[in-house]
């Protein structure tokens, strides 16, 4: 793994502080010890009309980041939206964040403060959708409905992060986020290889993280578990031989595939929430040959790790079924799950804060689907998903995000960060 950083201008995290205390270091008498600032308190009643006073600039940002392409098999394409979202970030935050590659794959930390992080927003900015998805489907705003490839899944989430944390500096000044760190990777839609590492890194001693994924759908609910997930490729070894004239001599990786398949489908539990699906397949070469390979994915989901643990165990055990024929196991757990009880004191406290700044009540559901909150919350961090855009859509053509929920929420996220860094 390599890993360079660059930092355009100065951060947060690299700047002294200012002030008396600085003054002093070099004084033969310093004087009685300085006290550390109170942070300002927090202005509720404020907080949603400052965010619906940003909603058409968030707006512009939005289709900003939009309308750079950056699905995550292109690290050209990812570098350049990274780079492009720093100067948007530079821009409303008068901070510039670091530029992190790790093994090709562009990420940015701006780190508010001194010391570790005590809040940490999770976002990335790469996406699903292959160069050409803007020709189709171009960053539109019409009866309230935000299109594009990213719009739900999670490119809104990333510019309220930004825009709430430039609210709570306007209401108080820069010490009012000491403590915060953004993180933007570039990854996640593969798997977080490069991304996670450094996410886990920056919220090993963090209070509480906040994922900015798009909510459960247009109900808007926030996500308060999510499952676990593994990812597998199983290759089959037969021999060839030649369908027509020997189909004897061969040993059919076609036919032992289709025994593995239903092996590894058997494997689920519905009882306990495990899914395990066969995905993607692939074998053989030509239509009179007997195929000496072939190969198939599996997906799997699962509630709590001990499930996860038990289906890699059961995968890596298996046999082949034919007589010659071998076969093969690439991948292992990738997520681990994020379980209910990292989420419900955070999920409490979101409801306290919706109501002191008179926004709707959130409500919470649990889903099957991962994000990098499932490392946080794996990692033992008190962790609240969901906190992005509503809407639906997510690696679909119908993707969407509902522009009314933007300002609210962006309020409902300033008021969780403030609270965090104030506990």
């Amino acid at each position: 793994m390599t890993s360079s950083a660059s930092t355009p201008g100065s951060t947060p995290a690299q700047s002294s502080p200012a002030g008396p205390a600085a003054a002093q270091s070099g004084s033969a008498h310093p004087g009685p010890p300085q006290s550390a600032p109170t942070r300002p308190a927090t202005d509720h009643a404020a907080l949603l009309p400052a965010a619906e006073s940003r909603l058409s600039q968030m707006l512009a940002d939005i289709e900003r980041a939009i309308s750079l392409e950056t699905p995550s098999s292109d690290l050209d394409a990812v570098a350049r939206g990274a780079q492009d979202f720093a100067a948007l970030m530079a821009d409303r935050l008068g901070a510039t964040p670091e530029v992190l590659t790790v093994d090709g794959v562009t990420h940015l930390r701006l780190r508010f403060g001194q010391g570790p992080a005590k809040v940490v927003l999770v976002n990335h900015q790469d996406t699903v959708w292959p160069h050409g998805t803007l020709e189709r489907i171009p960053f539109s705003h019409e009866d309230g409905v935000v299109r594009g490839p990213g719009s739900f899944d999670m490119l809104t989430g990333a510019v309220m992060s930004v825009h709430a944390t430039a609210m709570l500096i306007d209401q108080a000044g820069p010490e009012a986020v000491d403590g915060l760190s953004i993180v933007v990777t570039g990854d996640e839609e593969v798997g977080s290889a490069t991304g996670a590492p450094l996410l886990r890194e920056e919220a090993a001693q963090a209070r509480a993280a906040f994922v900015m994924e798009a909510a459960a759908g247009e109900a808007g609910s926030l996500k308060l578990a999510r499952k676990g997930t593994s990812m597998y490729t199983i290759a089959l070894h037969g021999r060839a031989s030649h369908a027509g004239l020997d189909p004897e001599k061969g040993v059919n990786a076609g036919l032992e595939l289709s025994h593995q398949m239903l092996a590894v489908a058997a494997l689920a539990d519905p009882a306990q929430g495990t899914t395990v699906t066969p995905t993607v397949f692939s074998g053989g070469t030509t239509t009179n040959t007997v195929p000496a390979l072939a190969r198939f994915d599996i997906d799997v989901r699962a509630k709590t790790q001990e499930e996860l643990q038990r289906v890699d165990d059961a995968i890596r055990a298996l046999t082949p079924v034919l007589d010659g024929a071998t076969l093969g196991v690439q991948g292992g757990i990738n997520r681990p799950p994020m379980e209910r009880a990292m989420s419900e004191q955070l999920f409490a406290r979101a409801g306290e804060l919706a109501q002191a700044i008179g926004v709707a009540d959130p409500t919470g559901v649990e889903v099957g689907g991962a994000s990098d909150g499932n490392y946080t919350a794996g990692d033992g961090i008190p962790t609240l998903d969901g906190l992005g855009a509503v809407g639906d859509g997510a690696h679909a053509e119908h993707e969407h995000a509902l522009s009314a929920h933007i300002a609210p929420r962006t309020a409902l996220l300033a008021a969780l960060i403030a609270d965090q860094l104030q506990g």
